[in-house]
């Protein structure tokens, strides 16, 4: 015990725990926007028993990854559609790939039924989603997510124990913030929106990333993934726009009140 608490086994949990935090985030989104398919009485034991269960999933994953590493990252098989497609699909870019294309139907799916609801006060028409077939979604999402995560944390460490440990922590936080995610996206329905289109920026980071690692070639151009600072600047870009445009609506709306009190 004394050999795991030592002060560079400590500082690595640190950084792991905050490195499983930050790329927990898009992770937390999904799940808040997937609850919503379920009845509202269901939807907090949704989200905790789904990030509960994909918690103990995850370090069973990372157990598997840590003595099988090599075979996700061997090629499967290859393709050579000369000119046009060419590839080596290995089991890390399936999975990448795989939850890249779905987590952008999700967004496109939320997305088309936002524009399609005629009340939105109202609206109820995707909470009508099985319990288990909702919860079963968002554990291998988790683990999507997770599978990045838990390769970043091998390159930190080779330490088993503090590697469960931090993903442990991490998921307590995210049931802790999983509500309160929720919460705000309910209270504040116009970041919605906002949400979803992170998330759907989401599905292209993991895509592109996904054809690199298969080292995809569509028409003789490499498929080059989106670089993290790419991906954290345009978020950063769009939640600044939609506050700045939040707030020049309502001084136009200000405005509007106040020349019709005239």
């Amino acid at each position: 015990m004394s050999d795991l608490l030592t002060l560079d086994n400590l500082f690595t949990l640190a950084m792991l725990t905050l490195l499983q935090v930050v790329l927990g985030f898009d992770n937390l989104l999904y799940i808040s926007i997937e609850s919503k398919r379920v009845a509202e009485d269901k939807q907090a034991f949704v989200r905790r028993w789904g990030i509960g269960i994909a918690i103990v999933l995850r370090i069973v994953l990372l157990f598997v990854v840590i003595r099988a590493v090599a075979y996700f990252q061997n090629p499967l098989f290859t393709f050579d559609l000369t000119g046009v497609l060419e590839g080596s699909i290995n089991g890390h870019s399936i999975i990448v790939l795989v939850g890249g294309v779905f987590i952008l139907y999700t967004a496109m799916r939320e997305i088309l039924h936002m524009l399609s609801v005629d009340d939105i006060a109202h609206d109820d028409g995707t909470k009508h989603g099985s319990v288990m077939k909702v919860m079963t979604w968002i554990i291998l999402m988790n683990l999507v997510f997770s599978f990045d995560s838990i390769l970043g944390a091998m390159a930190l460490s080779d330490v088993f124990v503090i590697m469960a440990i931090a993903v442990v922590i991490s998921g307590v936080l995210m049931i802790w913030l999983a509500d309160t995610v929720s919460e705000f996206l309910k209270r504040n329905r116009m970041y919605e929106v906002l949400g979803l289109f992170v998330l759907f920026i989401v599905g292209i980071l993991l895509i592109s990333e996904g054809g690199h690692l298969a080292h995809l070639k569509l028409f003789g151009q490499a498929v080059e993934p989106m670089a993290k600072s790419t991906f954290y600047f345009v978020i950063f870009i769009m939640v600044a726009v939609d506050v700045v445009q939040s707030r020049y609506r309502q001084k136009l709306m200000r405005q509007r009140e106040a020349e019709l009190a005239h």
